[in-house]
């Protein structure tokens, strides 16, 4: 539109030009009729030609500007399709990730319920040969009536519980010398002359601990003077 109003007024500014020939033309005796038609008409051609030109160029610009719309109209239309599908292909990603998600999330629960459910299998498993010990010892005592066969057979299996727990992490808790409440449970007082102030002085059930963690505190009396 810009280019065909810059014609237009080239063109006007053409016809000015021509009617101030012709005034000065008229006036000037000088110059024959003749010459100055024949400049004049040159001058019209001239216009003619640039109003034709100006013509076609707005034709060409109104025709030409519509293609570029709908050229541009067109592309815009394959963007959108191309951003709707990028969006539905995103869409279904986070569904299946989304899904495989929550399938991990219930197989991990499930080998959680699993491993509380066993386990205590691995000392329960090493606990039953301590079990069949016992019940040898039993059976032995009743056929002989063995009463010392009897305790060295209980003794050996105390000493093999022991080395079950230990091997587990467990360690039997000191009770000697002073009372420290981090370890002990004092459950009452006594005077004694072979202790010092807050000494242990008995104990009534052993502690244990489990890899430095206290799951059972001595219980104990301890000393006041």
């Amino acid at each position: 539109m810009l280019v065909g109003k810059l014609i237009n007024s080239l063109i006007q500014w053409k016809e000015k030009k021509i009617k101030k020939f012709r005034r000065q033309s008229m006036q000037d005796k000088d110059i024959k009729d003749e010459v100055l038609e024949e400049d004049i008409n040159k001058e019209e051609v001239k216009t003619d030609e640039v109003k034709e030109e100006a013509h076609e160029h707005e034709h060409e610009h109104k025709h030409g500007g519509h293609t570029c719309c709908g050229k541009h109209g067109h592309k815009h239309e394959e963007e959108v399709k191309q951003l709707k599908a990028e969006i539905e292909t995103l869409k279904n990603d986070y569904l299946r990730k989304q899904a495989e998600f929550q399938n991990f999330t219930k197989r991990k629960m499930n080998e959680v319920e699993e491993l509380k459910k066993f386990a205590s299998e691995k000392i329960i498993t090493q606990l039953l040969g301590s079990l069949d010990n016992f019940e040898r010892a039993i059976e032995a005592s009743n056929e002989s009536k063995d009463f010392d066969s009897l305790l060295q057979g209980v003794e050996m299996i105390v000493r093999n519980l022991k080395d079950i727990m230990t091997g587990e992490g467990v360690e039997e808790i000191s009770t000697e010398g002073a009372f420290n409440p981090e370890y002990h449970h004092a459950v009452g007082v006594e005077a004694s002359e072979d202790k010092n102030e807050d000494e242990i002085v008995k104990v009534l059930q052993k502690g244990y601990t489990m890899k430095g963690k206290v799951i059972r505190p001595a219980m104990v009396t301890v000393c006041k003077k």
